[in-house]
């Protein structure tokens, strides 16, 4: 059963592959993007039951013993991340014709669309710090290609500061995995683990902990490294920015949240770092939210905030800490790719992405309304909803450990990112009828309204099923906290 975990990986890139030769033929092609897209989803589904069920899962390529070969590791967390990236493939892909044109969609979109969730879905399940580089450059490739798709001035100048953001950061993640492997002779992950704690250079350890920390950040876009992000993310067509929204800054945190509770767990100092970045992260990141008036921006400017609280649960740094961060990750990777989705339909059905230009939504879409106010009450954490129980994990642990400042950020940024959002629901939905500003099509909105509705719906079953989910994020903590139990798993000692 160990072939499982390289399921996630092969599906999505042989899928890729085989579109390319398809690529004259856009209805076989949408047809077979979204069949496969849903095998793929149910192969996921049945290997993260196999493993709640069974354990962990280790596949060592070739028959090469870890930590001499490439290892594939499929845990709890990386296998509930994989599924919940292919949750958002699904929506993803039943919205892409909706919202793509032909031009864009012969731009081999379907093809990069499946390279870039082969990229995501390895990085989580790689068990070696190198391939983990070798996934993130997959999924940088496929998202170079996604973010000019069309061609458009916007998206070539954002495209250009997005690839050398980028190519800096690759450059120097490969040099620090050099520097690391110098010091301890591996890269496995598990082995790293054991080693990194026996070696006596604690002052080069640690700078490489910060170099790998400074990459991860510039992926994750945490403070002050968020600069290229927001623009970044509205350029390409929405659907590109809603797979950019869930998945590429959660590949960053979750190898922040692997490394730092894995191999460099020995540094109080950067605990107490990551709690400050955390801070600054979700201040700033809303301050930008509310200083836009473009919906997009809005969205996008979410994401910093968001990752701030799930660093905040690393930095924290124990069990409840980190169980929050997990169904936190969860709980955002699905909502921003619906709110994405939401913001643009708005900004297709109205023509326009200036707030202050669409009034009366509501009148002509009520089911696009209703739909962003429960989104927004998602994401500001609102009871009973997953970003409620997400956060009151994390600030819980924060008054665990005395850090009462921490949390009161923690629910100065909730409200604001409420109030971000309110101010689109209520510009843009409420209010008097405007017969003039735009064209109704209510055939284009129901189209863009059921990837978002299938995610809202799973959504709203993370916060009101927590009594189910609840177990599996505190058996993940509980998990990372005992890093012997992967160390195990992967060298079979």
């Amino acid at each position: 059963m160990s072939n499982l975990a390289a399921l996630p990986i092969i599906i999505p890139l042989i899928s890729g592959i085989l579109l390319i030769f398809l690529h004259n033929r856009m209805t076989v092609v949408r047809i077979l993007a979204k069949v496969l897209t849903l095998g793929n989803l149910a192969v996921v589904a049945y290997i993260a039951y196999y493993i709640y069920q069974n354990g962990t899962i280790t596949l060592e390529a070739g028959g090469w013993q870890a930590p001499y070969g490439i290892v594939l590791v499929a845990d709890m967390l990386s296998i509930i991340l994989v599924l919940t990236t292919n949750l958002v493939a699904v929506a993803a892909v039943f919205y892409a014709p909706s919202s793509l044109s032909n031009k864009q969609e012969h731009f081999y979109f379907y093809t990069f669309y499946f390279l870039l969730i082969t990229g995501v879905s390895g990085a989580f399940l790689t068990g070696d710090i190198f391939n983990l580089f070798v996934f993130y450059e997959v999924m940088l490739m496929a998202s170079y290609a996604l973010i000019v798709l069309g061609g458009g001035r916007i998206q070539l100048r954002e495209s250009i500061k997005y690839v050398l953001i980028n190519l800096f950061s690759s450059v120097l993640f490969v040099t620090t995995v050099a520097f690391l492997y110098s010091v301890v002779g591996t890269v496995n992950m598990a082995q790293l683990a054991e080693r990194v704690g026996e070696v006596e250079q604690k002052g080069i350890l640690t700078t490489i902990a910060i170099l790998f920390f400074f990459v991860f950040a510039i992926k994750a876009a945490l403070f002050p490294l968020y600069y290229w992000l927001p623009n970044s993310y509205v350029a390409p067509n929405p659907v590109v920015s809603a797979l950019f929204g869930a998945l590429l800054t959660k590949v960053g945190i979750y190898s922040i949240l692997r490394v730092f509770t894995l191999i460099f767990i020995y540094d109080p100092n950067l605990q107490q770092f990551f709690i400050w970045i955390a801070g600054l992260t979700m201040l700033f990141g809303v301050i930008g939210a509310l200083s836009t008036n473009n919906i997009k921006l809005v969205i996008a400017y979410n994401i910093i905030p968001a990752v701030g609280f799930m660093i905040l649960g690393i930095g924290l740094f124990n069990q409840t800490a980190i169980s929050g961060t997990v169904y936190y990750l969860v709980h955002d990777m699905i909502i921003k790719a619906a709110l994405f989705l939401l913001v643009g339909a708005v900004a297709y059905l109205a023509g326009t992405t200036d707030l202050r230009k669409i009034k009366g939504f509501m009148h002509h879409y009520p089911v696009l309304g209703w739909l962003f106010l429960l989104a927004t009450f998602v994401l500001a954490g609102i009871p009973p909803f997953s970003g409620f129980i997400g956060k009151l994990l994390l600030l819980q642990a924060g008054l665990a450990s005395d850090r009462v400042i921490i949390v009161i950020i923690g629910l100065i940024t909730s409200f604001l990112i409420l109030l971000s959002l309110m101010r689109i629901f209520i510009q843009c939905f409420w209010g008097e009828k405007d017969n003039d500003a735009y064209t109704v099509d209510k055939q284009a909105a129901r189209k863009f309204t059921l990837p978002v509705i299938l995610l809202l719906f799973f959504s709203v079953v993370l916060g009101i099923g927590a009594e189910f989910f609840y177990p599996i994020a505190e058996s993940i903590g509980k998990y990372l906290m005992n890093p012997e139990i992967y160390i195990d798993s992967v060298l079979k000692e």
